[in-house]
């Protein structure tokens, strides 16, 4: 009984297969051969019996046979010249760098996983943007911020001249108190914004309904009334008799720029 080797059928079927497509080719040749004659038999029959419409017919089949003779060289042309001007120049196509050009290294597969650079700057949903840093209180235009921003702007200078616990109250309900803090001297703070235009000043109603309410609702030890304008004399005048700091437009800017003092100095020794 004759061994049979793992494979020599594949191989046997592997030699009969470029014999196919040969066969194939005559077969299909052959078919069309005989289509083509069978259809030349049955229009001579049909010529036979119509002169008249078969010479019409020959009569202009004769130029459409003439044009198509012409532009079959012409479409070679046009063929070939596509498939010049689609290949790539000699060297490209396998890989060979250009005369000066550096060959590039083939990326990694790390890098290959990786994609494309991310784009600086691009917003991917996946990187936490940071917030912008806090601006310095120095350089501030404290005349262009809201009013919101200008109770936030000079709780930044007291923060950073050395005052504890800064919080910003401001709002409806806050009874002329806007910032409170605790001085470096352990005084209680409590200062109202006054955020005016230059043709605005303080009044001294804005320092007396300030003044009912910054000692007995507030606890004062230190109340200041801040403005981005000037006080009319007789806010100054109440505001001395009362013991209200005042600090207008020029002296917040030495304040913030730090050639002027804070609004707190040491504490006023106790003669009592």
């Amino acid at each position: 009984m004759p061994i049979r080797r793992p494979g020599s059928g594949t191989r046997r079927a592997r030699t009969t297969e470029p014999l196919r497509s040969p066969l194939l080719t005559l077969a299909l040749a052959g078919a069309l051969i005989c289509g083509a004659a069978l259809l030349f038999l049955r229009f001579a029959h049909w010529a036979g019996a119509h002169p008249v419409t078969a010479g019409t017919l020959a009569v202009l089949a004769v130029p459409v046979l003439y044009i198509l003779f012409r532009a079959m060289p012409r479409t070679r042309e046009l063929r070939r010249a596509a498939r010049e001007s689609m290949a790539p120049p000699p060297g490209e196509a396998a890989g060979v760098p250009r005369d000066g050009e550096v060959p590039e290294p083939f990326p990694s597969a790390s890098v290959r996983a990786a994609g494309p650079a991310p784009v600086p700057g691009a917003r991917d949903g996946l990187t936490a943007v940071l917030p912008p840093p806090a601006a310095d209180p120095a350089a501030l235009d404290f005349g262009a911020l809201d009013p919101d921003g200008f109770e936030a702007a000079v709780a930044a200078l007291c923060e950073r001249d050395g005052c504890r616990e800064v919080e910003v109250t401001g709002g409806a309900g806050d009874l002329g108190a806007d910032v409170l803090a605790t001085a470096p001297d352990g005084r209680r703070v409590v200062v109202q914004c006054k955020q005016y235009g230059p043709a605005h000043k303080v009044g001294s109603q804005d320092l007396q309904r300030f003044g009912g309410t910054c000692w007995t609702v507030h606890g004062a030890q230190l109340a200041t009334v801040v403005t981005t304008s000037e006080f009319t004399a007789p806010a100054l005048e109440y505001a001395r008799a009362c013991g209200i700091h005042c600090v207008d437009g020029a002296t917040l800017a030495a304040w913030a720029e730090g050639s002027g003092p804070a609004p707190w100095g040491p504490a006023m020794p106790d003669t009592a």
